[in-house]
């Protein structure tokens, strides 16, 4: 099938670049394939690009992330915090992705103290402040810095097993801090119709914003081959197999709708939750531990419960449970 010409650019244009921020021009495209482009690269940017960040981290005498640490200001959660914003940048070989940090005789741990303890890794933002410490006491850190892709929840299955006596952390991968993009009017002879798409890309230093595009156009380039002439093939669902995804659907909904008095829980338990306008299953697992614990009079035993609840039902906390249009009667 024959295809009247695109109006397409010929080269990419790029404005200025360092290793942290890029400003990236495509003229001239036809009308409405500025957004098209823009908004697909975009999304790449920031969701599927691979990057390093800390999975778990094990603090000595400490059991679980809601403690407190002995002559340490923050509390394990506020250290965790400060641990998910510390950027890597990989050796050409990591041979191995376990930091053990000691902290002594010094008053703030910054990321870039962990540059001390490993070789295979440049932190990229030293000056951030992990934590700070009485001077007299001594602590030990170990981390695991993992490869990865995107943003992946603490709760969120991993490949590989926790290690004894380690805290599951939120791990942020992507390189990529934000993207901007706009679209402009450009004249090409004596049309004006035509667009000039603007990217503008930010990282974090662990990947050259030309590079960070290079990678988001190669995975659309990757997925929109599968619907070239050459491969794509079509396969009918049988319908038995839409039953099955029908019936999954509809048990799963009717299992979130459960009402909160139907729960079966402790007393405290279903008033602190009722306090905070959680009125069924669904309500619940979109919640965050972190979240929980901020409810008033939600301790460590409710939460040990709620978690047994969930763990029951095949379920987990951080849940995305939009697909199952709750709301809906």
């Amino acid at each position: 099938m024959s295809i009247l010409a695109f109006q397409m650019p010929d080269k990419v244009v790029m404005e200025k670049a360092n290793d942290f921020h890029g400003v990236f021009e495509f003229k001239p495209l036809e009308k409405g394939y500025g957004v098209t482009i823009g908004n697909a690269l975009r999304r790449i940017l920031l969701s599927s690009l691979e990057g390093y960040a800390i999975t778990s981290v094990k603090f000595s005498g400490v059991l679980h992330e809601f403690s407190s640490i002995e002559g340490v200001m923050e509390d394990v959660t506020d250290i965790i915090l400060n641990l998910k914003q510390v950027r890597f940048k990989a050796a050409a070989e990591v041979l191995d992705n376990k930091i053990n940090v000691k902290v002594k005789n010094q008053k703030v741990l910054t990321a870039g103290d962990i540059q001390k303890f490993t070789p295979y890794f440049t932190i990229l933002n030293p000056e951030l402040e992990l934590l700070h410490i009485d001077e007299s006491k001594e602590l030990d850190i170990e981390l695991i810095v993992e490869k990865g892709r995107g943003y992946v929840p603490a709760d969120e299955p991993r490949n590989t097993e926790l290690p004894f006596g380690h805290i599951a952390i939120d791990s942020i991968y992507t390189p990529v801090k934000n993207v901007k993009y706009s679209v402009e009017n450009f004249r090409v002879e004596q049309r004006t119709d035509y667009e000039k798409l603007i990217i503008e890309v930010m990282t974090d230093g662990s990947i050259h914003p030309e590079d960070a595009l290079k990678g988001a156009a190669y995975i659309l380039i990757q997925h929109f081959m599968l619907f070239s002439d050459q491969t794509m093939t079509f396969e009918t669902v049988k319908p038995e197999e839409e039953n099955v995804v029908d019936e999954e659907f509809l048990h799963m909904r009717k299992l979130l709708k459960t009402p909160l008095q139907d729960l079966d829980l402790s007393v405290r338990a279903y008033n602190c939750l009722k306090s905070a306008d959680v009125r069924s299953l669904g309500d619940l697992v979109k919640l965050e531990i972190s979240d929980m614990m901020k409810f008033r009079n939600f301790g460590k035993k409710s939460l040990t419960e709620l978690e047994q609840l969930v763990a029951d039902k095949n379920l987990h906390f951080g849940m995305d449970v939009t697909k199952y249009r709750l709301e809906e009667e």
